[in-house]
């Protein structure tokens, strides 16, 4: 029988030295292969940026690659905001689904994301039981039990946190943290492009929107017409649930003009409201300055009934300035539990600037207005002056002279018939000469105009047109004395033009009343190639017209007559 050989020493090392050579080989393996993950798990993040995928998009990808990598039940993305918030911007659950993002409140006392905020180090939670905030409200409903976290540095500067957790019992690996940190680290840049691409995308649109308020001011369209497209951009700007204009009466009232919700768009609202009911805009007039309201729980009387009934949680108030003093507030209202973003004001204040320079143009442009319908209505006066004066004085001492004359005429004996004659002469100079003074106070002012209203003057106008007019009147009723002037001489000057310079065979009128206006239409079979622009009497047709607040338009192609159409607003535009 063989005796059993023992082993040598030199044998016993060369067994502990394999098995620790074996061992260092398994973990460089297994690191080769946690380095391959990490590696590929950055090539997708990185591949879905290069393909433009929306920062919704970038982070959801973040946070799956990162759960998937460490072997957890799921992942969420968090960015910590400027007001000391964190926002949830992306998760990821092994189960499906996503964790719930757009979440935003303080980080919470004790929990993951303020202990990172605080230490800018990994970090790992053992439970979420006592933890606040959002990503501790997160990580409940989706059941974990423990998480660990990295934090995401760009540019020297803490942008945020992952974090990745387990449902089960079973801890996290010892070596998450480290892993999710060297993750983080290489994925900073791709989070930083995705987000910075976001911020581009918002400031794109918002110019798009500030262009297109902008295009509106520029174009004088009526204030409902901005106001609603002023507060539309802004709501879906800002990312509002509702926006409101209103305007600060004289009275210390509130008109609520134009109201906007994402949910049913743009409605005109016209309410009239106590300053004290609306908190956030006392708020604004009494300061001047941007405010904000991020709960009512507090708010009660007139002012909780208003809140109440609009459904609203929070709001930021920015004031509307014209001259020197506060016109008004735009006002944007969140109906959810989250406040609206700190940076709301500034970017209210955008649209409240061009409101304003609205506002002051449509004043100035109102200004003007109604300084050239003061212009117009000076000058029918002094008109109508010196057409009175002409007829109760000039006229009036001519035509006592003309019956002195033809008295002395009849009293000169018949023998001195050359003196007769002489006298006749004189009375009929004379008499043509009234003839020419009174058609030169019926140009001025027809007296028949401010005695009978525009249909008699009218149609003495044309049985005086020396070529055939057929007038259709449908305005019976006296109108405002404006108006009447301005259509009695929109037709009279378009007759003269048609007898003297169009060589018309005849002319047609229409002046009817539609919808508060009155509408003159002049239409004659003449040459045609009426041009306001030569001199003619037409431009100032249509200053007086838009003096007071009207529209005139010209239709006059060569050889095929003339269309003179204006519309003449009954209501003054100017008070």
């Amino acid at each position: 029988m063989i005796p059993h050989a023992r082993p040598k020493a030199c044998d016993t090392v060369t067994i502990v030295g394999r098995a620790h050579l074996l061992g260092a080989l398994r973990r460089r393996s297994r690191r080769a292969r946690e380095l391959a993950e990490e590696q590929a798990a950055l090539r997708r993040v990185a591949a879905r940026v290069v393909d433009g995928a929306s920062p919704a998009e970038v982070f959801e990808a973040v946070c799956s690659e990162a759960g998937r990598m460490i072997r957890a039940d799921g992942a969420g993305l968090g960015r910590y905001e400027s007001d000391g918030t964190v926002s949830t911007v992306g998760g990821w659950r092994r189960s499906g689904g996503l964790i719930p993002v757009g979440t935003r409140s303080p980080p919470g006392e004790g929990t993951l994301a303020e202990l990172i905020l605080q230490t800018r180090r990994p970090g790992q939670l053992r439970s979420h039981a006592a933890e606040s905030g959002c990503f501790a409200a997160a990580a409940r409903q989706v059941g974990w039990r423990s998480a660990v976290g990295a934090p995401i540095v760009v540019d020297g500067h803490l942008w945020g946190v992952v974090a990745v957790g387990t449902t089960s019992e079973r801890p996290l690996p010892p070596d998450a943290e480290a892993r999710l940190a060297e993750f983080t680290g290489l994925i900073a840049t791709a989070i930083a492009d995705a987000d910075s691409r976001q911020e581009l995308n918002r400031l794109a649109e918002e110019q798009a929107a500030l262009r297109r308020v902008a295009t509106l001011v520029a174009g004088g369209v009526p204030a409902a017409k901005l106001f609603e497209g002023v507060i539309g951009e802004a709501g879906r700007v800002v990312s509002a649930d509702v926006v409101g204009l209103s305007r600060y009466e004289a009275d210390g009232a509130l008109t609520v003009i134009g109201g906007w919700r994402e949910s049913t768009g743009y409605a005109p609202i016209g309410r009239r409201l106590p300053l004290e009911a609306t908190p956030l805009s006392r708020l604004v007039f009494e300061t001047r300055r941007p405010s904000r309201v991020d709960s009512y729980a507090g708010v009660d009387g007139p002012a909780a009934d208003f809140v109440r009934e609009q459904g609203l949680r929070s709001s930021v108030g920015v004031p509307v300035i014209v001259e020197g003093r506060p016109w008004g507030v735009v006002a944007a209202h969140s109906t959810s539990d989250q406040p609206l973003p700190p940076e709301t004001e500034e970017r209210l204040a955008e649209f409240t600037d061009l409101i304003a320079a609205a506002i002051a143009n449509a004043d100035s442009r109102a200004e003007l207005a109604a300084s050239r319908a003061r212009i117009v209505a000076t000058a029918d006066a002094t008109r109508r002056r010196i057409e009175r004066d002409l007829h109760d004085g000039t006229q009036q001492r001519l035509v006592s002279l003309a019956l002195e004359l033809r008295a002395a005429q009849a009293a000169v004996p018949a023998e001195l018939s050359e003196h007769r004659a002489e006298l006749s002469r004189t009375v009929d100079g004379l008499t043509s000469v009234l003839d020419e003074l009174h058609e030169i106070a019926r140009g001025i002012h027809p007296a028949i105009l401010a005695e009978g209203g525009l249909g008699p003057a009218l149609q003495t106008l044309a049985r005086r047109t020396a070529i055939p007019v057929k007038l259709d009147m449908r305005a019976e009723a006296r109108l405002p004395e404006r108006v009447e002037v301005a259509a009695y001489y929109v037709v009279s000057e378009a007759l003269t033009n048609a007898a003297k310079h169009a060589r018309a065979a005849g002319a047609d009128v229409l002046v009817e009343v539609c919808d508060g206006t009155l509408s003159v239409s002049v239409r004659d079979d003449g040459l045609g190639g009426a041009d306001p622009t030569c001199g003619s009497g037409l431009i100032g047709l249509k200053d007086r017209a838009e003096a007071i607040g009207g529209e005139f338009s010209l239709d006059s192609p060569p050889g095929a007559g003339t269309a003179l159409h204006v519309e003449l607003p009954l209501d003054d535009p100017t008070r």
